[in-house]
C-alpha cells in the first residue's frame, strides 16, 4: 500500500471511517433463522440489508448490486 494511502487513513475522522466503504462493501454472516441455516448481508456501517438463505447466492446478491462481498464469521 502506498504512504500516501496509509497515511490518509491514519488521519481520517470518526465520521469518514464510519462510512469507509459504505457504498463498495457488504459483509455477509452465517445465522440462525427460525433454526434454519441463512446469511444476512450488512452494509459496511452494519446496517441490514437482506436475508437469504444460501451463502452462494447472497454472494451473487451483493456483486449483482455493484458491491464486494466479504465474509464475517
Amino acid at each position: 500500500m502506498p504512504h500516501e494511502t496509509l497515511d490518509h487513513l491514519r488521519h481520517l475522522s470518526v465520521q469518514d471511517f464510519a462510512t469507509l466503504g459504505l457504498d463498495h462493501l457488504a459483509y455477509i454472516r452465517p445465522i440462525d433463522r427460525n433454526g434454519e441455516p441463512a446469511f444476512s448481508i450488512h452494509a459496511a456501517d452494519g446496517s441490514p440489508l437482506s436475508v437469504l438463505a444460501e451463502r452462494d447466492i447472497a454472494f451473487a446478491a451483493v456483486r449483482q448490486n455493484d458491491m464486494e462481498p466479504l465474509s464475517v464469521h
